[in-house]
């Protein structure tokens, strides 16, 4: 009996560890979202630049999606994990010692491939270790991690930049220092791998999830398109809307979407995965409304408001996608496909905001947010008008599964 408590202790510290992992991993990734705007003084470059440095950290993450994902199936997770943790040093390091744009943009490649290397398996990893086999907690698990780190790195790096020595040096340390016990942990997971022989491939989906990961990947791409954007831009438009260098103050509106979003995930955790989707993405769409309203009136209160509102909407549609995603998902394939989900996912972050950096040169940074804000609010209420319809002509027959059940 004390035996089995035992094992029972350390699977679950083995799952929680995992969490911590990857939650540290996706801090250090956006550190530098409050920190953008003194780089952009300190070396002169502009809002596209931002972008550009942005969105080559997910050009570096999607292919090591693809390819670590189907690796770690093959291998074992922790061959794949802890060379993707040594990136994840190198990728601080670039930062801390950032003399020149180049180094941004090295820096921001080697965090991409960090990232993309650990995101699949780390996923999977939980899916695998949750003591009682539940894949919708783990799931649950792995978005309030993701969303965690997403929200804690901007805040932790504008409290640092804004009251400590060294701005752009120390959070980046600390990120280095916090990576130490996530080495610890991945040295101790299972040395499990599969008979499967790996090899490189196309993304590919299983037919019997088609429908699923096509109703989920559209929806989680426009929830993380707005991610995109706030991690990105919104620290700037703050500061222009509120007219305060304060660098907390930025990364702190990002925190606060962030944090609705794991509070969010939290309250909505047990319901449907289509539920969660079908009510997330207008609530996305009327905080996505807000944020264009706030440039409109000059207003950080509705800026504020859109943040929270944004933030669940977000949180539901991104539980409501994974959850769906690792339902369906064979076990032979299961970080091949979630993979191919994040590589959805993280096109979202990146490839929209570019946009927004080009027009933000055209029509300047509010004009650019607010038009932003009301295409992608029009494409969420879409989603949810066709996958309505979908849903009520399938429904006489009931041969469409739409979260991992029958619709």
């Amino acid at each position: 009996m004390q035996l089995e408590r035992l094992a029972t202790r350390r699977a679950r510290w083995r799952f929680w560890a995992t969490a911590y992992t990857l939650l540290i991993l996706l801090t250090g990734t956006n550190l530098p979202t409050p920190l953008y705007r003194g780089y952009e003084q300190r070396f002169g470059f502009s809002p596209l630049v931002v972008t550009l440095v942005f969105a080559v950290y997910v050009a570096a993450l999607v292919p090591s999606l693809l390819v670590a994902g189907p690796l770690s199936d093959a291998v074992g997770r922790r061959r794949v994990l802890l060379p993707a943790l040594g990136l994840a040093v190198l990728g601080s390091l670039g930062f801390a010692l950032a003399e020149d744009t180049g180094w941004l943009f090295a820096a921001r490649v080697l965090q991409g491939l960090a990232l993309g290397a650990a995101t699949g398996p780390l996923t999977a990893a939980l899916s695998e270790l949750e003591p009682a086999g539940d894949r919708r907690k783990a799931a649950l698990v792995s978005t309030m991690a993701s969303m965690g780190g997403l929200g804690l790195g901007p805040v932790l790096a504008g409290a640092l930049a804004e009251y400590a020595p060294a701005p752009h040096v120390l959070p980046f340390v600390l990120e280095i220092v916090l990576l130490v016990p996530a080495v610890a942990t991945i040295l101790m997971l299972p040395a499990t791998r599969s008979a499967t022989r790996w090899r490189p491939r196309r993304p590919g989906i299983p037919a019997s999830m088609r429908a699923v990961f096509a109703t989920s990947g559209t929806a989680s791409f426009l929830a993380f398109a707005v991610i995109g954007l706030f991690l990105t831009l919104v620290p700037t438009y703050v500061a222009t809307l509120s007219g305060s260098s304060n660098l907390l103050l930025g990364g702190a509106a990002v925190g606060l979407m962030l944090a609705c979003s794991a509070l969010a995930q939290l309250a909505g955790y047990g319901r449907p995965a289509r539920t969660l989707e079908l009510r997330g993405l207008p609530l996305l769409a009327v905080g996505l409304g807000l944020l264009a309203l706030a440039g409109t009136f000059s207003s950080l209160t509705l800026l504020l408001v859109a943040a929270v509102i944004a933030g669940v909407g977000q949180g539901l549609v991104f539980l409501g996608g994974l959850t769906a995603i690792n339902q369906a998902a064979p076990a032979a394939r299961h970080a091949d496909v979630v993979s191919s989900f994040f590589v959805i996912v993280y096109l979202g972050v990146g490839v929209p905001v570019i946009g927004v950096g080009f027009l933000a040169t055209v029509l300047g940074l509010l004009g650019a947010v607010r038009w932003f804000a009301c295409a992608v609010a029009v494409l969420c209420l879409a989603v949810v008008a066709l996958a309505r319809a979908r849903h009520r002509c399938a429904q006489p027959n009931g041969d469409v599964i739409v979260d991992g059940s029958r619709g």
